[in-house]
């Protein structure tokens, strides 16, 4: 099978859910024997001219774009299916909303079959403008009318688009990716001032759906003793945003920003932390969750739908959405029940282990494909043939009565004949 993805800022995955997907997924895919051109943004690859090149089996290709707030994501999928309608492919795969404004394009003018996976409702996000909702939102609406089959990550999307549009999508999750070695001796942390096992940290964008600020005025109110807050993450076209946020804590020493981690660093702030927090008020569904979960490390989380799918009641602790008393009260209470945390945390991981893998996700990904590719089934032959005698009968029978005489006189008269001669 040939497969085009559209959507993703690029490989190796740097930062972003969508890219985590799907380097995770494709190379799996891509194991499986089949054949995989990813569409990339040249903001994201660091290529000035059209290049190609592969990251574990997946050809990454580096398309142009404008380095503008929403632009460079609009112009580099709209060349991607451009793109892509000039090779045969299989699957024309759209990753995200926005991207999906151009499924009309491949659906018009290729043979391919049209999937779009649903990340979040990113129309919603408060660091787009109007204009850019607005165009975000009619890619949703795209998708709808031109994908094949729509896939989306959460249960709540899968209720969101029966009850919106009146279709049945195909909920397959992420999965959280394995973080690799780190170093015991932590020495990257200590180099911030940090001690193990003594602070909450926060790992996503700095951006204001994830609400980040709502921890920080619940640190600074909680004044844990012993504690520090770290909030790892980099900004995502939302820079004036991020310079509040370190106005807020300026006066601070207890709290510290990394800015992005990759790789080792980023396993070693996690794995050391006491807790994990992540306040979100709009979420698909949480890539660094999953990874919190998957790490045994403790997490507490505000109560929207699915961060209560994956946490439940056993599995961490939450808190209303936005609530910064009720965030204080629940910090407070996981400084001092240490013991209670760490049973909702192996609950937490062995959950994840069972429900949210790699290797499950892309077989199931692979059954939508195949399913696209499904001959129809033949209609059913009726027990009574059109042309049976039957229907003929049942054809007379609504004949009026005179009509019917006369049929019944030219049917009978063989038989009449025949008794009268013998």
């Amino acid at each position: 099978m040939k497969i085009a993805v559209i959507g993703a800022k690029g490989l190796p995955a740097k930062q972003g859910g969508i890219e985590h997907h799907c380097e995770e997924l494709y190379s799996r895919i891509v194991q499986q024997g089949h054949s995989v051109d990813l569409f990339a943004r040249s903001s994201y690859t660091g290529s000035i001219a059209i290049e190609q090149y592969s990251i574990k089996g997946v050809k990454v290709i580096s398309l142009p774009c404008l380095q503008v707030k929403g632009m460079d994501a609009l112009l580099s999928s709209a060349l991607g299916a451009i793109a892509s309608t000039g090779a045969s492919y299989d699957i024309i795969h759209f990753h995200a909303l926005g991207p999906a404004l151009f499924t009309w394009l491949t659906k018009t003018a290729t043979t391919s079959k049209i999937v779009v996976t649903c990340h979040g409702l990113d129309w919603r996000r408060a660091k787009w403008s109007k204009a850019s909702s607005k165009l975000i939102h009619l890619g949703e609406r795209a998708a709808v009318r031109f994908a094949d089959e729509m896939i989306v990550v959460s249960k709540e999307l899968n209720s969101y688009f029966k009850q919106t549009y009146n279709i049945n999508t195909q909920y397959i999750p992420n999965a959280p990716s394995e973080m690799g070695a780190s170093d015991p001796d932590f020495q990257y942390g200590s180099s911030l001032g940090l001690s193990s096992g003594k602070y909450i940290v926060f790992m996503g964008r700095l951006v204001p759906e994830k609400l980040p600020d709502v921890l920080i005025k619940a640190f600074q109110t909680l004044k844990p003793s012993g504690f520090k807050l770290v909030l790892v993450g980099g900004t995502s076209d939302t820079g004036e945003y991020t310079s509040q946020l370190m106005e807020l804590a300026a006066d601070n020493p207890d709290i510290v920003f990394t800015n992005e981690l990759h790789g080792p660093h980023l396993a070693e702030i996690l794995r050391h932390a006491k807790l994990f927090v992540l306040p979100s008020e709009l979420e698909g569904l949480p890539l660094a969750l999953l990874e919190a979960m998957q790490e045994g490390i403790p997490v507490l989380a505000s109560n929207i739908p699915v961060h209560r799918q994956l946490i439940g009641k056993e599995r961490g602790m939450l808190f209303p959405v936005g609530d910064v008393q009720a965030c204080v009260q629940s910090l407070d209470w996981a400084v001092h029940h240490p013991q209670e945390l760490a049973v909702m945390a192996k609950e937490a991981q062995e959950y994840i282990k069972t429900y949210y893998n790699w290797d499950d996700i892309a077989n199931r990904t692979l059954n939508v494909y195949d399913q696209l590719f499904q001959p129809a089934p033949k209609p059913k032959k009726p027990l009574i043939p059109a042309k049976s005698p039957w229907h003929s009968l049942s054809g007379i029978l609504s004949l009026p009565n005179r009509a019917r005489q006369r049929i019944n006189k030219i049917l009978l008269s063989p038989f009449t004949h025949n008794w009268h001669n013998n």
